[in-house]
């Protein structure tokens, strides 16, 4: 079981000093990787739609305070030098994919084989329609596509890909990445196209359990949603043991009521439950899991993860 937490790149945390300070102290409390989220030009964030929280609020302050996600990783790559870098995820329709790819090799081989590639399609229309040059219904196969793409460009010595959004032929395009036959594909997403993506080309399917319409968020919904999972990856014709789940909290250790299908909602509650969560996520099939520290509060967060590491950590 890995661990890891999220890294502040939005809100008042967002500053190049306290990145690398809390970069470098994940690194050594232990922590397995650090995940790096990905936006680019929010629109107003007042106006609630965020779709991981209960109110539709962004978790973080200031979320249209933000440093951009690869610049960031590589950043940090130069800042660490063991600890995983993990997108989370990367919104694969807003970059062009053969200039996308080139920069996650990059990052790849400058880190020494370090970067997982988490993806998603997206889901903030007016974010996408601003960045994207292709349609925002059509976000789905565009990342689809883009993937392939990515995985040609990292594995072909001459890499040929004819598709709808992109067309390559007698292109070179090296390095490859250190890492074979190419980075980690984290697939994010909760939904069933997200999950038969998952099921085709991921090599963990990367869920958050506070998604409002496709709720997984206690025991029973995340054992259900996991078994799904592993069907749909037979039915894409692999082996449903090579695909991992890793799984995303936004928030831990707080108390809450029941959750809407009657059960205590994960990680909520005492430092004891969080413990034990963990403990029955890894006996569901979970093989990593990652944590979020952010706030307004920089020298509050660094402790908040020293204390995760003693109350946490050193127990399991």
């Amino acid at each position: 079981m890995l661990i890891g937490f999220n890294l502040p790149v939005s809100g008042p945390m967002a500053a190049p000093a306290t990145m690398a300070k809390v970069a470098q102290l994940g690194e050594s409390l232990g922590f397995g990787y650090l995940t790096l989220t990905d936006h680019i030009a929010l629109p107003d964030t007042s106006t609630p739609g965020y779709p991981y929280s209960d109110t539709g609020a962004f978790y973080s302050p200031d979320p249209g305070h933000r440093m951009e996600q690869l610049t960031a990783t590589a950043w940090v790559a130069a800042k660490t030098d063991k600890i995983r870098l993990v997108l989370a995820v990367l919104v694969v329709p807003y970059r062009p994919a053969v200039s996308t790819s080139k920069m996650l090799t990059t990052i790849d081989v400058l880190s020494g084989g370090r970067l997982t590639v988490g993806i998603g399609a997206g889901w903030l229309k007016p974010e996408l329609e601003a960045l994207s040059h292709t349609p925002f219904a059509e976000r789905g196969a565009v990342t689809d596509e883009y993937i392939d793409v990515f995985r040609a460009l990292w594995t072909q010595e001459r890499p040929v890909f004819h598709g709808k959004y992109t067309n390559i032929e007698g292109l070179l395009v090296d390095p490859k990445p250190v890492q074979k036959p190419h980075p980690p594909i984290w697939v994010g997403g909760e939904t069933g196209p997200s999950m038969r993506r998952a099921a085709r080309v991921g090599d963990a399917w990367y869920p958050i359990g506070t998604n409002s319409q496709h709720m997984l968020d206690t025991a029973p919904r995340l054992e259900a949603g996991i078994a799904r999972m592993r069907k749909l990856t037979e039915a894409a014709g692999r082996d449903p043991s090579t695909l991992g789940v890793v799984y995303r909290i936004k928030r831990h250790g707080y108390e809450a009521p029941p959750a809407t299908d009657g059960n205590r909602k994960l990680f909520t509650g005492s430092i004891q439950a969080t413990i034990d969560d963990i403990k029955a996520l890894e006996k569901m099939g979970v093989t990593a899991m990652d944590f979020d520290f952010e706030g307004r509060d920089a020298a509050k967060a660094m402790e908040e993860m020293h204390q995760f590491k003693e109350q946490v950590l050193a127990k399991l």
